[in-house]
């Protein structure tokens, strides 16, 4: 490093263009967290490992040993034929602060020299030794609060940032780099609790006289989670704050206390690290839940060491070892890989226009059409499952003078889905009834979903079987969530007779939008339907069309007022219906 500051947790990016796979990259880490071999045909982003920090020339004599670090890859790449040589587009620093020009080429060679920027404004904060924190959707603070030669304890905390981000039944997984295994753990389990790995390997040589049985688990990468509530005041493995939520985090608008989880674990090492100060945290962190969204985790980063309570109730404070953060962002699903989808309606058109083909994804060997477009239905078919929809989207078909594909249309095949339907539309106001089908066999507690509305967000007046909030700061975004006593979205049931299709847990509400700040809005041309949809953090796929007018089996005619007495009415009878 020949500057004269210190490059703290390094990172590059690299243009690879010829569909490699990179096999190898020692000294450096994949900063998504993929594991290897990965495709990285488009690009990829690297981070230091074990060499974080690359110090100065200044600093240190110029000794190459700590300015410098080394990365050897091996990969497999296609489409250049020899003698032509497999460069990548382009190489670039991507810390904070520095400019890169364009590389150079020489022979087989490609240089960049990369300064400081001298426009970019640095935030003034707090000097810190270590990095300053970062933000993200979602931050894991893992701090070793006791450390011994051959052992340390280490306390993982987990900070969900973002508005609408959530997680259930999470699930975290990371990767021992240095031989450590989990010798016992407070506030969460591994999923496979087995000692055999450290019997047959290098722990065993160490720890000799260890009753390895007695061992939490011996991966080299663990999948960790949650414990459920009935533990969280057991004296062994429970009575730690925000812990044993059965793998729960909501966002900070539904419960601050619940938008965090805490768990410890007792760590063992290996040689040639047995001593107190050689402390390295796992690598390649990654956490993902059931119907949430998916989560893109960097490496960890030395930080200035986190500070607690002190225990004793005194006003001060106590302060780590040693601390690390990982930050992890949201990924927005790709075509055909969501976990939700949503199926538009309105009064103006007796046609369904449902969730896409394959939206949640398809089996390769299915033999329905993975690429045809979704059939319309009648509204009546929206409430059973896709199998018993196809002789129903048939007949719709032939009534509505349609084609029939074949092979037919595959299904959605999300767990997930949502029905917005346009009730009705006056001069002065309208309203829109949303619903909610799980047709999975597990209910969803503390249930939320969240809209964004363009043109009609500034209109929005109230939800009446929910409790809705307007987020105009959070890209004109309405908020749903169960009412208290209604906050269930219960799983798919059996029928009442046994020849009966299954029954998708359902929850419903009518929402009332006013025109008073939104005269020239176009209900009937799409203007009410929403442009993103999410449930419980995961964005929903949205059909490629919209209703329009046409084939109504009826219009709206009715006083607008009346709707809003009528549903009011219906809500209450509801909640006696629930009460008696």
């Amino acid at each position: 490093m020949p500057g004269i500051d210190e490059l703290k947790a390094w990172k590059m990016f690299i243009g690879f263009n010829h569909n490699e796979i990179l096999v190898t990259a020692d000294g450096a880490t994949l900063v998504d967290a993929t594991d290897f071999p990965a495709p990285v045909g488009n690009g990829t982003y690297l981070a230091g490992y074990p060499m974080v920090d690359l110090k100065t020339s200044i600093d240190t004599a110029g000794d190459f040993n700590q300015i410098q670090v080394l990365v050897a890859m091996t990969g497999t790449q296609f489409g250049v034929k020899p003698p032509g040589v497999p460069m990548p587009r382009t190489i670039r620093l991507e810390n904070d602060g520095y400019k890169c020009p364009a590389p150079r080429h020489r022979g087989h060679s490609m240089f960049v020299c990369c300064k400081k920027d001298p426009k970019h404004k640095v935030k003034v904060s707090k000097k810190t030794k270590f990095m300053p924190r970062q933000n993200g959707d979602l931050s894991f603070s893992y701090d070793v609060l006791q450390a011994f030669t051959s052992s340390y304890l280490a306390q993982v905390t987990i900070d969900n940032n973002h508005p609408l981000g959530r997680l259930d039944h999470w699930n975290l997984t990371w990767e021992w780099m240095r031989g450590e295994f989990i010798f016992n753990m407070r506030g969460a389990y591994t999923h496979k609790k087995d000692g055999a790995t450290c019997v047959y390997g290098p722990a065993a040589k160490y720890y000799g006289d260890l009753d390895f049985s007695k061992v939490m688990n011996c991966e080299k990468k663990p999948i960790i989670g949650d414990l459920p509530p009935y533990l969280a005041n057991d004296t062994k493995v429970g009575k730690l704050p925000y812990c044993c939520r059965n793998g729960t985090i909501l966002p900070k608008v539904m419960d601050e206390s619940k938008a965090r989880s805490i768990f410890q674990l007792e760590v063992y090492k290996l040689p040639p690290d047995i001593n107190r100060t050689t402390l390295n945290p796992p690598q390649k962190w990654g956490i993902n839940g059931d119907i949430n969204p998916d989560y893109k985790c960097g490496p960890p980063i030395r930080v200035d060491p986190t500070e607690f309570p002190d225990p004793s109730g005194l006003q001060a404070t106590t302060s780590a070892v040693a601390s690390w953060q990982v930050v992890c962002n949201i990924t927005r699903p790709k075509v055909k890989q969501a976990k939700c989808c949503v199926s538009f309606s309105a009064y103006y058109n007796s046609s369904v226009i449902p969730c896409n083909t394959c939206a949640c994804g398809c089996d390769a060997s299915s033999t329905c059409n993975q690429n045809a477009k979704a059939m319309f239905l009648p509204a009546e078919a929206l409430l059973v499952p896709f199998a018993n929809r196809i002789e129903k989207a048939k007949a719709w078909a032939r009534l509505k003078h349609k084609p029939v594909p074949k092979p037919l249309p595959c299904p959605d095949n999300c767990g997930v889905s949502l029905n917005w339907h346009i009730d009705t539309d006056f001069k002065n106001g309208w309203t829109a009834r949303i619903t909610l089908f799980n047709w999975g066999e597990i209910p969803f507690e503390d249930w939320y979903t969240a809209i964004q509305m363009k043109k009609a967000f500034p209109g929005f007046e109230k939800v009446y079987s929910f409790n809705g909030t307007s987020l105009p700061d959070l890209n004109d975004t309405i908020f749903f969530q169960g009412l208290p006593g209604l906050n269930f979205l219960m799983g798919e049931a059996n029928g009442t007779k046994v020849s009966d299709p299954r029954v998708p847990g359902k929850q419903q509400s009518v929402i009332s939008f006013s025109k008073k700040l939104t005269p020239s809005i176009n209900i009937q041309q799409g203007d009410g339907f929403p442009t993103r949809v999410l449930f419980n953090g995961e964005e929903c796929a949205l059909p490629t069309e919209i209703p329009m007018p046409g084939n109504a089996r009826h219009q709206s005619h009715v006083n607008f007022l009346a709707i809003i007495f009528i549903t009011a009415m219906t809500f209450m009878l509801m909640t006696d219906h629930f009460h008696i």
